[in-house]
């Protein structure tokens, strides 16, 4: 299987001038928006049986990075989300971990404290979630604090106005640096808040923008704003990391955020993966849910599964 790596080098000469990126950007295919939302939905309609439901359930679960982005976050309920993380059903210890715990800079410590020796990894929003307004070095001090404090992985968010204004270079660069600072020690998520993007081409473009400048993942929303992760978008951004895998042998990761709170909808989003980029994704090391209430969901559906009967409303906690 490919691994990730940046792919700078590959793109020194698109990437060499602001003229050069954006005539590489602007000559990628137009996307045609009726197609893709017709295909998104067609895919939708998937019928998936007793067995694979099962199946379906146990890797949606294993691939959620269980999130708390709230100004009121304590340190007692980042503990008690990281052991939600770690036994997401503590009456079946069958049930696969999550992914990740998604947290604020000064909560990535306490999370990892809590996460030790469990393979749940840490995941951090930096670079001035969810504006992304911010000095190049104040995105790179959150960084580097974040992975001091023992950060796996670093969501960082684009500069949404630079981007629509035009200045892909700008956010190229951003994008890159960003990625230098976690060398090694961290994979990075770029998050591009598709809702704020307006169109199809410009969530195509951002996708080989972050690409190229070196993303491991690449993320649709913060969660943040009233249009996040849908079908359409998430089909749109995995087509892009099928061509580029196929044009330059990297796989990136794909990540919806937001949104996304049932089964029926994660197993949707699974479908839309493996008939779109097949099996090599259908793994949390490429994909991944950015989501809280989903796990609910999820544990209420297996216990369905496995009991015949629905539990009762204190079966699982309230985050």
């Amino acid at each position: 299987m490919p691994t990730t790596a940046p792919a700078a080098l590959a793109f020194a000469d698109v990437t060499a001038s602001d003229s050069a990126l954006r005539r590489f950007l602007h000559g990628l295919p137009g996307v045609d928006a009726v197609g893709l939302e017709a295909r998104a939905a067609s895919l939708g309609t998937r019928s998936i049986k007793t067995t694979s439901k099962a199946y379906a359930i146990d890797l949606a679960i294993s691939m959620i990075d269980l999130t708390t982005l709230e100004g009121a976050d304590t340190p007692g309920k980042v503990r008690a989300l990281a052991a939600k993380a770690v036994r997401p059903d503590p009456t079946d210890r069958t049930t696969p971990t999550t992914a990740a715990v998604c947290v604020y800079p000064d909560m990535v410590a306490t999370a990892k404290a809590a996460t030790a020796g469990s393979g749940v990894k840490v995941a951090s929003v930096a670079t001035a979630f969810p504006a992304g307004r911010a000095a190049l070095p104040v995105k790179l001090a959150d960084t580097a604090d974040a992975i001091a404090a023992g950060a796996d992985e670093i969501d960082m968010v684009i500069d949404r106005g630079a981007f629509l204004s035009g200045r892909y270079l700008e956010v190229f660069e951003q994008i890159a640096a960003v990625k230098a600072e976690c060398g090694d020690r961290a994979r990075l998520k770029v998050i591009f808040e598709t809702g704020e993007l307006s169109t199809y081409d410009n969530i195509r473009r951002a996708s080989w923008l972050g690409m190229m400048a070196g993303a491991d993942f690449i993320k649709t929303s913060t969660g943040k704003v009233a249009v996040n992760a849908t079908p359409a978008n998430t089909l749109l951004m995995l087509e892009a990391v099928r061509d580029f895998r196929a044009q330059t042998g990297v796989q990136i990761g794909v990540k919806p955020a937001g949104g996304i709170r049932n089964t029926k909808e994660a197993i949707k989003f699974l479908v839309l993966v493996n008939e779109t980029v097949g099996e090599d994704w259908l793994d949390n090391h490429w994909f991944r849910f950015g989501a809280s209430s989903l796990l609910n969901d999820l544990l209420m559906q297996r216990q369905k599964l496995a009991t015949g009967r629905y539990s009762g409303p204190d079966y699982v906690t309230v985050d």
